[in-house]
């Protein structure tokens, strides 16, 4: 028997060596990246990321003690932190299902004091049967729709008009004729929402441990329609809850929460010469994608102990991006419109979030990029203004505006690899 079992292994061990070894032959990586340099203009100072590279909105006018607006002042940068590598790995299959992954990163640091060096944007695993695809890991927050973005130059990809955030989450689709249907639950990373912050819970921060201590992921539900090749519409929802404060100023526990749905519907059209996007969105608390908006303190139930009720800043805002579909050469342009529709309930304390003084705002970015084979430069004009309150209704809107404008002018080197 011994002599038997022996025979077996010196026969079995050759050929399960040689099985793994070829499947280690089926896994494939590449390598894959571009450097890109920006040099950018601005006549007026900004509100932006990574010393004015992610731009978002021009700086509210700021008067000096004669009157003199102190952010209209010029200035310019040239940055290459937005150079990327990653790397795709793709194989052995697993569970009848083609596995793949991604790691993917960038310079762009994750705050300004640490612009330059490398950080992580994408990094997930995928498993792909016939209709089905499972992602975990960080991507794209599913308000970011992949096939249905501005092809703007500035990295800012059209915030803050357009959502824009990278989250760890699960995400499983499903294809059923035209249809994709997507379920994505995630947490925050580098995007995250804000509110007070413990010190003084007048100020506002930014930090994960809002949605953490909801003990809740965001959840988003998507269908995608796709008739024909050249045509896709969709739309989608998401449920979002945080936890502004765990213990009050006076030090009494509280559990109080802020939830807020949000909701996008947008559109592709592809033809011979040129492609159109839109999209229209209607958001609920909804800085952590870099949109303007927030929530407030709608009631306070207990002042001896510091108890309060939340309200969200609610936010529209719409978007359309057009461009040629030239090979060589393509003109396109962006344009995007938000506005503070306030809560639904009396504001009676501090607000918290992005651009929170801002009523309304809008942008016209034209566009022009020449692409030789790996190499590409690409020109665009960005005009941004945005009208800033100097006070509030009962709703939380800003009133008594005053408008700021910007004018960006961003040369881009790109070489693909």
């Amino acid at each position: 028997m011994k002599k038997l079992i022996y025979l077996l292994v010196v026969i079995l061990l050759p050929s399960i060596a040689f099985s793994q070894k070829s499947d280690e032959k089926k896994v494939k990586a590449t390598f894959y990246g571009f450097v890109k340099t920006d040099m950018f203009w601005d006549t007026r100072q900004t509100v932006s990321a990574r010393e004015g590279h992610f731009l978002l909105f021009p700086a509210p006018v700021n008067e000096d003690a004669v009157g003199d607006d102190i952010n209209d002042k010029a200035n310019f940068n040239f940055l290459s932190i937005q150079s990327r590598v990653g790397v795709s790995v793709s194989g052995p299959n697993v569970l009848n299902a083609k596995l793949s992954g991604k790691i993917e990163g960038d310079f762009f640091g994750q705050l300004n004091t640490n612009i330059g060096l490398f950080r992580l944007r994408h990094a997930f695993v995928k498993l792909n049967w016939t209709k089905t695809e499972l992602l975990i890991g960080q991507y794209w927050n599913p308000m970011f729709v992949t096939d249905c973005f501005p092809g703007t130059v500035s990295f800012n990809t059209g915030s803050p008009f357009q959502p824009f955030a990278r989250n760890p989450q699960v995400r499983l689709s499903h294809i059923m004729g035209i249809a994709k249907v997507m379920v994505v639950a995630n947490s925050q990373s580098d995007y995250t929402s804000r509110g007070p912050n413990p010190l003084d819970p007048s100020i506002s921060i930014a930090s994960a441990k809002f949605m953490r201590n909801s003990a809740l992921p965001e959840l988003s539900a998507q269908v995608q329609l796709k008739p024909t090749t050249n045509l896709l519409f969709g739309i989608g929802a998401s449920y979002k809850q945080i936890v502004p404060q765990i213990v009050t100023p006076n030090n009494y526990k509280t559990t109080t929460s802020v939830g807020g749905y949000n909701v996008i519907a947008y559109l592709k059209l592809v033809t011979t010469k040129v492609t159109f996007k839109f999209e229209g969105i209607y958001g609920q608390n909804v800085p952590d994608v870099l949109m303007i908006g927030g929530f407030g303190v709608s009631d306070s139930t207990d002042k001896v102990k510091g108890f309060v009720e939340y309200a969200t800043i609610n936010t529209f805002s719409a978007w359309t991006d057009i461009h040629t579909n030239g090979n060589k050469i393509q003109v396109g342009i962006f344009a995007g419109y938000s506005k503070n529709l306030g809560a639904q309930k009396d504001i009676i304390g501090p607000i918290y979030g992005l651009g929170t003084t801002i009523e309304s705002m809008y942008r016209v970015s034209p566009r022009v990029t020449f692409k030789y084979n790996k190499l590409k430069f690409a020109v665009e004009g960005e005009y941004t203004v945005a009208n800033y309150g100097s006070s509030f209704d009962s709703k939380g809107i800003p009133t008594n505006t005053t408008a700021a404008s910007n004018f960006r002018m961003l040369f881009a080197t790109y070489y693909f690899f």
